[in-house]
C-alpha cells in the first residue's frame, strides 16, 4: 500500500502551498484536487452554465476530461486536451468550483481519478474531503486550518502583490460564505477526519508548518518500520 498523505481544511488555510513543498521534500506526487474542480468550473463557465443548474452540469460532466501532468516540476491541469492552469486562480472560477463541488456527478467523476492516482504512487492530496472520502486509508491525515482573519489577510496580500484591487472585508465575508457552503453541503462536507491531526497555522510560518508535518510523517514511517 502506498504511503499517501491527505491534507484537508478550509479555503485559504495554506493547503496547496504546504502540500507542494512537502511533495518536493518527500519526493511524493502532489495532486491539487482543488485545481481539478476549478478546471471543471472553467468548462461550465465557458458553457454559460450557472452554479444552480445541477441537471445541466450533470449532463455536461460527460463532456469533461481532466488530467494532471507535470512540466519542469510544475503541475499542469489539462481540460479536454487544453492546458487551463493559468485560468484556475481567477475569483469567478474559485466561487464556481466551490458551488459545483456539492453535486454528486461532479464529485464522483473526480474522486475516481484521484483514487486511481493514489494507487499508482505515493501522493500528497489537499482538498476538502481527502481524509474523509477520497483517501480514507491515507497513512497520514492533516487538517490544516487558520482563523478567518488570518486567511483573509493572506488572500488580500496575495491579490495586492498581483496588482489586483481588493477589499479586505469583502474577502473575509467571501471566506465565511465558502466555509459555510463547504461545511454544510450534503455530499462529503468539509470536516476533520477522526484520525486527522489538526494544525492551526494562524500564527505559524510556512517553515514551521512544514517542520511539524515532516516530524509527524517521520513518526508514522517509524511506526510502520518503513
Amino acid at each position: 500500500m502506498n504511503q499517501n498523505i491527505a491534507i484537508d481544511g478550509p479555503a485559504g488555510a495554506g493547503k496547496s502551498t504546504i502540500a507542494k513543498l512537502l511533495a518536493k521534500k518527500l519526493n511524493y506526487l502532489y495532486v491539487d484536487t482543488g485545481a481539478m474542480y476549478r478546471a471543471m468550473a472553467v468548462y461550465f463557465l465557458r458553457q454559460n452554465l450557472k452554479a444552480d443548474m445541477e441537471q445541466e452540469i450533470k449532463e455536461a460532466c460527460q463532456q469533461v476530461e481532466v488530467e494532471i501532468t507535470y512540466k519542469e516540476e510544475e503541475q499542469q491541469v489539462i481540460l479536454n486536451k487544453e492546458n487551463v492552469t493559468c485560468f484556475l486562480r481567477e475569483e469567478e472560477t474559485g466561487k464556481m468550483a466551490s458551488a459545483i463541488s456539492i453535486y454528486p456527478a461532479v464529485r464522483e467523476k473526480l474522486v475516481d481519478l484521484q483514487r486511481t492516482l493514489a494507487k499508482k504512487t505515493d501522493v500528497i492530496m489537499d482538498g476538502r474531503d481527502i481524509g474523509t472520502c477520497v483517501l480514507p486509508d491515507a497513512m497520514l491525515k492533516i487538517y490544516l486550518t487558520a482563523q478567518v482573519e488570518a486567511r483573509a489577510k493572506r488572500r488580500f496580500l496575495e491579490l495586492q502583490e498581483k496588482g489586483i484591487e481588493c477589499d479586505l472585508e469583502e474577502i473575509k465575508e467571501d471566506i465565511k460564505q465558502r466555509d459555510y457552503q463547504d461545511m454544510n453541503r450534503e455530499t462529503s462536507p468539509l470536516r476533520q477526519a477522526e484520525d486527522a491531526i489538526c494544525i492551526d497555522t494562524s500564527q505559524m510560518t510556512i517553515e514551521q508548518v512544514i517542520e511539524t508535518i515532516m516530524n509527524l510523517h517521520k513518526k508514522k514511517m517509524e511506526e510502520k518500520n518503513l
